[in-house]
């Protein structure tokens, strides 16, 4: 299992010692974990330090450390340079996608992602079904920008009339920022190990963005992290804590139906990601994007199971 580290105490020290990662602070130690069991690292306390072989060792491993700020959302990425044997005809398969390829591919994450939207206000006793006629109304590119006119109608429909999404946010969207950046150090792990490269993406292309690409494919995902928070706000939570941070974190580990069959978010994603660099260089081919989880299902997400007497 992936497992996602975050480092939220101020005045930490990281190192690696024998093949684990290590946390300790005023030299004693306080937790380790394998190298190999890691898929992101989260970092956004103050006084950190670090030990330059921790880079190398996660980098060897294609795991990228995110930087945050105080909002929770990600400000810089320690990124590997090499994650995959194909990298470079990859990288250039990725760089020399034809537009309409990529056009086509995002009208497909979209779509995903609407439907993925519709499911979750469904699980929450919302009206849902105009997002399955928007769902039928997304063309190529995307050039309606009918992902903007279905965000428009969610937010409210799943958070409440006094909503507004706003990245620089407290209480809520706070919440949504950290789950989002756990969401997309998954995502760009998956990626590294891929061979391709975060900062191209197929509709994101900020220059500023060092995530285009995650943030393309974490797209269809990212209802999942808006139920998730849904259900931590309906619970009391008002604010990142560790504990709301733990909850967070157990999304990449959420089951997802696919081909092969039931599988973690992290193995859904890092599929994903081989997908894509295999339409690259081929230039054709499908994505197997995320289909919806049952209400039910959606309903306990992120709630750890009672326990049984």
């Amino acid at each position: 299992m992936q497992r996602v580290v975050d480092l939220s105490s101020d005045g930490l020290h990281v190192a690696v010692h024998r093949g684990f990662l290590t946390v300790s602070k005023n030299r004693e130690e306080q937790g380790r974990i394998a190298l190999d069991d890691i898929g992101g690292v989260i970092a956004h306390a103050h006084g950190l330090t670090w030990s330059n072989t921790v880079f190398t060792r996660l980098a060897e491993r294609s795991v990228p450390v995110v930087l945050c700020a105080q909002n929770h959302a990600p400000v810089a990425c320690v990124w590997p340079l090499e994650g995959n044997h194909a990298q470079g005809a990859r990288l250039n398969a990725q760089a020399d996608a034809s537009k309409p390829l990529a056009k086509r591919l995002w009208r497909d994450i979209v779509v995903a992602k609407i439907r993925m939207q519709g499911a979750i206000l469904a699980s929450a006793g919302g009206e849902a079904g105009a997002f399955d006629r928007l769902a039928r109304k997304v063309r190529s590119g995307d050039p309606d920008n009918v992902e903007a006119q279905a965000a428009r109608r969610y937010w409210q429909a799943l958070m409440g009339e006094a909503f507004r999404r706003d990245t620089s946010g407290e209480g809520t969207n706070a919440l949504l920022n950290y789950g989002y950046t756990v969401l997309r150090a998954i995502v760009s792990r998956a990626i590294c190990a891929a061979g391709l490269h975060p900062t191209l993406g197929l509709h994101h292309s900020n220059r500023g963005n060092a995530f285009a690409l995650a943030d393309d494919l974490m797209e269809p995902y990212r209802p999942l992290v808006d139920r998730l928070v849904f259900n931590l706000v309906r619970d009391g939570a008002e604010e990142v804590t560790p504990e709301t941070r733990s909850a967070l974190v157990r999304v990449t580990s959420f089951d997802l139906e696919s081909i092969q069959g039931m599988s973690p978010l992290y193995m859904h994603v890092t599929r994903l990601a081989q997908q894509l660099a295999t339409i690259f260089q081929a230039g054709a081919g499908q994505l197997e994007l995320p289909s919806a989880p049952s209400p039910l299902v959606l309903s306990a997400l992120g709630r750890q199971p009672e326990a049984t007497t």
